[in-house]
Parts: structure tokens; C-alpha cells; sequence
């Protein structure tokens, strides 16, 4: 069996389309597969998108099983359930970890700078010929994750590669034309009605040299500045009790913009250190928006400049 997963902590948008989709596509080359993951879903995987007629599977791996990683290529951050020396595939759009994956797999490790892995699960599915055969649901799910993982088609990672597959996959599944600001107003109502848990859900700890705020929690929104102006006290109060060194990262699509909340002046130096920023009170407002799976692109090749220009003796 080939068992298609992800990350440890929690599933996004993006990871559970890919696990479905990628599935669905293996069984239909005559490979069987099962989508499974012990991580719970983060508010991105909203209500709608639960109630489509696509889901991981009820399958525990079993001895013998190999993996495909989707959304994921950090070998400290897969799902438990995971043998790496039986990983056969790694599909991923996360910079850090090509040389590890391409010392394994070879070509097997597709580990590229595009919006979206769900963008790399769709060319699969157009090279195999099967597209015109994917579930609706399944073409829903990974055009929704390519909207929400490229910020609606207008972060700074977006390809064109992005914004083809997202035109295909929606037409595919016959999304309406408003399905983006429906989709990211559910989010914000989700995580506004669960605020801690939500942060919980998308908070990553960062390895001390990426150059990051320890704790850096992201949500993304439809209107930052709300959700900001109702919860600011909350987010502050919950992050400082996680620990000492905190970033979030507030996208706000109808904005266009990243808002940062960080009060630890040790966090806001990190992040100033990579963008420009203003901070007032502990906020700051970055136009147009960014992931922070580009800010640690941005820590990384700092990180890179620093060592590559340091005096050899």
C-alpha cells in the first residue's frame, strides 16, 4: 500500500487536498493508496470544504506500507506514523530540505518554488492523462488550496503554473465565480470563533538559525483589520503564554497586506531584519502580503549570505 501524508503538527488546505487528490490518482494508475493523516485540520479546511464528498481514509499503516509526503519535505516534521527509510516520494513546495530528499530519491524528490504543492498534484494529474476523470470534489479541493496557499492568486510566490491550474481545476469542478471571497470569509468566521485552537493549529517552531521568531504562528483572512481590532488582547495574551519569542502573521486577503503582531521587541528585530517594517504598538503592516513560508526563504538565503562571505583563516 502507498500511503499518501503530511506534516505532524496539523493539515491545511493544502496538505489535505494533495493527500486526497494524490490518492485518488495513484489508485487510478493502479497503484493502490490510502490518503491518511493522525494531524488534526486547521481552520483553512473549512466547514464547505469538509462537507465535499472527498476525505482521507480510515487506514492504519501498516508494516510493510511505503509513503508519499505531500506539503512537507522536513524529515523532523512528518506525521508520526511515517518510516522515512520507506518514504518513496516527496511532493513539496518548502525550501531547506532538497539536498536531504535528493540524496534519497533522486527525481523522486520534487521539491520546487511554486504557490502550491496542490499545483505540482495537478500536473501529475494532466501528465497521467486522467484528468478529465478526477472527482469534482477533488478538483475543488485542489483548486481551493491553491487560492488560499498563493493568498487568492496574488502572493509574491504565485506562478503562472499556479494561476493555469487554479483556472483548469475550477472550471473542472465547476466552482462559482465568488468561490474566493466565500471561502476566505468561512475561514475568518471559523477562527474568530475558535481563536486559541486556531492559533494552536498553525503555530510552527522555528529552528533557531532560519532567522525567525521562535513561536510564528499565520492565519489567513479576509479582513485582517477586523479580526485584529476585535482580538487583539486574546492573540497577545495566548502567544505570550506559549513562550517568550512570538510572531503572528495576519493575511488579510481583501487588504492585500501581511499584518504582524509581535510584542517581544527580540521579534520584531528578526522580522525587520528580513523586510522593512514600521512597528507601532506591536503591530505592523507589510504591503503587499507574504507567507511565512517566503519569509523563511528569505531567513535562509541571509542565513547563506552571511556564511558564504564569512573570512576563511
Amino acid at each position: 500500500m502507498r500511503v499518501v501524508t503530511s506534516g505532524s503538527a496539523y493539515l491545511d488546505i493544502d496538505a489535505y487536498a494533495c493527500c486526497i487528490a494524490y490518492a485518488e490518482l495513484l489508485n487510478g494508475l493502479g497503484v493502490a493508496a490510502r490518503a491518511v493523516s493522525s494531524a488534526p485540520p486547521n481552520a483553512s479546511v473549512c466547514a464547505t470544504v469538509l462537507g465535499w464528498e472527498a476525505g482521507l481514509d480510515d487506514y492504519r499503516p501498516q508494516a510493510d506500507d511505503a509513503f508519499v509526503l505531500v506539503d512537507v519535505s522536513d524529515p523532523h516534521h512528518v506525521d508520526p506514523w511515517v518510516a522515512l527509510e520507506r518514504v518513496e516520494e516527496v511532493i513539496d513546495h518548502h525550501p531547506g530540505h532538497e539536498t536531504y530528499w535528493a540524496g534519497r530519491l533522486g527525481p523522486a524528490a520534487d521539491i520546487r518554488p511554486v504557490g502550491a504543492a496542490a499545483t505540482q498534484v495537478f500536473e501529475r494529474w494532466e501528465a497521467s492523462g486522467l484528468l478529465s476523470r478526477i472527482r469534482p470534489s477533488s478538483a475543488a479541493l485542489l483548486a481551493t488550496a491553491i487560492l488560499d496557499n498563493t493568498l487568492n492568486l496574488t502572493g509574491q510566490m504565485t506562478t503562472a503554473l499556479d494561476v493555469r491550474a487554479y483556472d483548469v481545476l475550477a472550471r473542472q469542478a465547476g466552482l462559482p465565480a465568488d468561490w474566493p471571497e466565500r471561502y476566505f470569509l468561512e475561514c475568518q468566521a471559523a477562527i474568530e470563533r475558535e481563536l486559541c485552537a486556531s492559533l494552536e493549529k498553525d503555530l510552527k517552531r522555528m529552528k533557531p538559525d532560519s532567522g525567525l521568531p521562535a513561536l510564528f504562528a499565520q492565519m489567513t483572512v479576509w479582513d485582517a483589520g477586523a479580526l485584529v481590532a476585535r482580538h487583539r488582547a486574546e492573540i497577545s495574551g495566548w502567544l505570550t503564554g506559549q513562550g517568550e519569542d512570538w510572531l503572528l502573521n495576519v493575511i488579510g486577503i481583501r487588504e492585500g497586506e501581511s499584518r504582524f503582531l509581535a510584542d517581544p521587541p527580540i521579534s520584531q528585530d528578526k522580522v525587520s531584519r528580513l523586510v522593512a517594517l514600521d512597528w507601532h504598538a506591536g503591530q505592523a503592516v507589510l504591503q503587499p502580503s507574504i507567507l511565512r513560508k517566503e519569509l523563511l526563504r528569505l531567513g535562509l538565503s541571509a542565513k547563506c549570505r552571511v556564511s558564504c562571505h564569512k573570512p576563511r583563516g
